[in-house]
Protein backbone atom coordinates (compact mmCIF):
# COMPACT_ATOMS: atom_id res chain seq x y z
CA UNK A 1 0.00 0.00 0.00
CA UNK A 2 3.20 2.12 0.80
CA UNK A 3 4.07 2.45 -2.82
CA UNK A 4 0.44 3.57 -3.87
CA UNK A 5 0.26 6.22 -1.24
CA UNK A 6 3.91 7.39 -2.15
CA UNK A 7 2.49 8.00 -6.00
CA UNK A 8 -0.73 9.40 -5.26
CA UNK A 9 0.85 12.46 -2.25
CA UNK A 10 3.65 12.92 -4.83
CA UNK A 11 1.59 13.32 -7.88
CA UNK A 12 -1.12 15.34 -5.78
CA UNK A 13 1.64 17.68 -4.60
CA UNK A 14 3.36 18.22 -7.93
CA UNK A 15 0.10 18.94 -9.74
CA UNK A 16 -0.64 21.63 -6.34
CA UNK A 17 2.60 23.04 -7.35
CA UNK A 18 1.42 23.28 -10.63
CA UNK A 19 -1.87 25.02 -10.06
CA UNK A 20 0.23 27.34 -7.96
CA UNK A 21 2.43 28.64 -10.44
CA UNK A 22 5.25 26.80 -10.63
CA UNK A 23 4.88 26.35 -14.46
CA UNK A 24 7.09 23.24 -14.33
CA UNK A 25 4.80 20.86 -12.97
CA UNK A 26 1.22 22.06 -14.58
CA UNK A 27 1.22 19.42 -16.94
CA UNK A 28 -0.42 16.17 -15.78
CA UNK A 29 2.32 13.83 -17.22
CA UNK A 30 5.24 15.59 -15.77
CA UNK A 31 3.25 15.31 -12.43
CA UNK A 32 2.89 11.72 -13.21
CA UNK A 33 6.46 11.15 -13.86
CA UNK A 34 7.26 12.74 -10.24
CA UNK A 35 4.82 10.41 -8.81
CA UNK A 36 6.05 7.70 -10.41
CA UNK A 37 9.59 8.15 -9.48
CA UNK A 38 8.99 8.58 -6.09
CA UNK A 39 7.08 5.07 -5.94
CA UNK A 40 9.79 3.29 -7.80
CA UNK A 41 12.45 4.95 -5.35
CA UNK A 42 10.42 3.57 -2.49
CA UNK A 43 10.39 0.13 -4.11
CA UNK A 44 13.62 0.21 -5.56
CA UNK A 45 14.93 0.72 -2.21
CA UNK A 46 12.99 -2.26 -0.76
CA UNK A 47 15.00 -4.44 -2.45
CA UNK A 48 17.74 -3.63 -0.36
CA UNK A 49 16.64 -2.51 2.95
CA UNK A 50 13.71 -3.27 5.13
CA UNK A 51 11.86 -5.92 3.06
CA UNK A 52 14.61 -7.96 1.08
CA UNK A 53 14.08 -11.22 2.56
CA UNK A 54 10.49 -10.86 2.03
CA UNK A 55 10.84 -10.03 -1.45
CA UNK A 56 13.85 -12.81 -1.67
CA UNK A 57 11.08 -15.18 -0.50
CA UNK A 58 8.20 -14.07 -3.10
CA UNK A 59 10.58 -15.24 -6.15
CA UNK A 60 8.95 -18.67 -7.49
CA UNK A 61 11.59 -21.38 -6.56
CA UNK A 62 11.47 -22.21 -10.51
CA UNK A 63 13.73 -19.25 -10.89
CA UNK A 64 17.78 -19.46 -9.98
CA UNK A 65 19.22 -16.86 -7.49
CA UNK A 66 16.62 -15.15 -6.07
CA UNK A 67 18.81 -13.00 -4.20
CA UNK A 68 20.33 -11.85 -7.28
CA UNK A 69 17.15 -11.43 -8.99
CA UNK A 70 15.88 -9.37 -6.36
CA UNK A 71 18.74 -7.12 -6.63
CA UNK A 72 18.53 -7.11 -10.66
CA UNK A 73 15.38 -6.06 -10.37
CA UNK A 74 15.78 -3.30 -7.54
CA UNK A 75 18.33 -1.85 -9.78
CA UNK A 76 16.31 -1.65 -12.62
CA UNK A 77 13.58 0.46 -10.47
CA UNK A 78 16.11 2.88 -9.40
CA UNK A 79 17.41 2.75 -12.69
CA UNK A 80 13.83 3.82 -13.90
CA UNK A 81 12.80 5.90 -11.26
CA UNK A 82 15.64 8.36 -12.28
CA UNK A 83 14.89 8.31 -15.82
CA UNK A 84 11.42 9.14 -15.61
CA UNK A 85 12.44 12.86 -14.10
CA UNK A 86 14.50 13.30 -17.44
CA UNK A 87 12.48 14.27 -20.12
CA UNK A 88 14.02 12.71 -22.88
CA UNK A 89 14.68 9.12 -21.29
CA UNK A 90 10.84 9.19 -19.74
CA UNK A 91 9.00 7.51 -22.41
CA UNK A 92 11.70 4.85 -22.46
CA UNK A 93 11.90 4.53 -18.37
CA UNK A 94 7.71 4.53 -18.51
CA UNK A 95 7.93 2.09 -21.43
CA UNK A 96 11.05 -0.38 -19.33
CA UNK A 97 9.23 0.18 -16.18
CA UNK A 98 5.71 -1.25 -17.64
CA UNK A 99 7.36 -4.59 -18.70
CA UNK A 100 9.23 -4.52 -15.40
CA UNK A 101 6.03 -4.67 -13.71
CA UNK A 102 4.19 -7.18 -16.13
CA UNK A 103 7.44 -9.60 -15.57
CA UNK A 104 7.39 -9.66 -11.94
CA UNK A 105 3.58 -9.92 -11.30
CA UNK A 106 4.03 -13.85 -11.11
CA UNK A 107 5.86 -13.13 -7.70
CA UNK A 108 3.29 -11.37 -6.67
CA UNK A 109 1.03 -13.92 -7.52
CA UNK A 110 3.43 -16.72 -5.97
CA UNK A 111 3.35 -15.05 -2.66
CA UNK A 112 -0.47 -14.66 -2.86
CA UNK A 113 -0.93 -18.65 -3.73
CA UNK A 114 1.70 -19.52 -0.79
CA UNK A 115 0.89 -17.30 1.83
CA UNK A 116 3.91 -15.49 1.96
CA UNK A 117 2.01 -12.08 2.80
CA UNK A 118 -0.98 -11.31 5.32
CA UNK A 119 -1.51 -7.86 5.33
CA UNK A 120 -5.01 -6.87 3.63
CA UNK A 121 -4.14 -5.52 0.51
CA UNK A 122 -1.10 -8.53 0.01
CA UNK A 123 -3.84 -10.99 -1.12
CA UNK A 124 -4.33 -11.66 -4.80
CA UNK A 125 -7.50 -9.56 -5.84
CA UNK A 126 -5.83 -6.58 -4.09
CA UNK A 127 -2.52 -7.22 -5.34
CA UNK A 128 -3.71 -7.47 -8.83
CA UNK A 129 -5.73 -4.10 -8.46
CA UNK A 130 -2.69 -2.28 -7.19
CA UNK A 131 -1.03 -3.85 -10.27
CA UNK A 132 -3.10 -2.62 -12.59
CA UNK A 133 -3.25 1.12 -11.26
CA UNK A 134 0.58 0.86 -11.53
CA UNK A 135 0.54 -0.23 -15.27
CA UNK A 136 -1.81 2.08 -15.91
CA UNK A 137 0.53 5.05 -14.64
CA UNK A 138 3.77 3.90 -16.39
CA UNK A 139 1.67 3.32 -19.63
CA UNK A 140 -0.36 7.39 -19.49
CA UNK A 141 3.35 8.72 -18.89
CA UNK A 142 4.82 6.46 -21.94
CA UNK A 143 1.45 7.27 -24.19
CA UNK A 144 0.91 10.70 -23.29
CA UNK A 145 5.20 11.27 -24.28
CA UNK A 146 4.36 9.68 -27.57
CA UNK A 147 1.21 11.79 -27.98
CA UNK A 148 3.23 15.16 -27.01
CA UNK A 149 6.47 14.44 -29.50
CA UNK A 150 3.61 13.26 -32.35
CA UNK A 151 1.72 16.71 -32.23
CA UNK A 152 4.68 18.88 -31.87
CA UNK A 153 4.95 21.28 -35.06
CA UNK A 154 7.62 20.60 -37.97
CA UNK A 155 8.85 24.45 -37.17
CA UNK A 156 8.81 23.54 -33.60
CA UNK A 157 10.81 20.03 -34.05
CA UNK A 158 13.62 21.72 -36.01
CA UNK A 159 13.34 24.70 -34.49
CA UNK A 160 17.62 25.82 -33.35
CA UNK A 161 16.12 26.21 -29.67
CA UNK A 162 15.06 22.06 -29.86
CA UNK A 163 17.80 19.53 -28.26
CA UNK A 164 19.08 17.41 -31.42
CA UNK A 165 17.77 19.29 -33.95
CA UNK A 166 19.59 19.97 -37.06
CA UNK A 167 21.16 23.01 -37.85
CA UNK A 168 20.16 24.27 -41.70
CA UNK A 169 23.11 23.75 -44.41
CA UNK A 170 25.35 26.54 -44.65
CA UNK A 171 25.02 29.29 -47.50
CA UNK A 172 27.86 28.43 -50.20
CA UNK A 173 29.74 31.01 -51.00
CA UNK A 174 29.65 33.17 -54.21
CA UNK A 175 32.34 33.60 -56.28
CA UNK A 176 33.17 36.28 -58.33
Amino acid sequence: MEPLIALVTVTLALLAAGAAGVRRFRPWPVALRGGLAAMFTLTGMAHFFGLRAELVAMVPPSLPNPGLLVTLTGLLELAGAAGLLIRRTAPWAAGCLTALLILMFPANVYAAAEGLSTGPFEALIPRTLLQVVFLSATLAVAISSVRGRATESPSAAHSLAAPGAALPPAPHPRSR
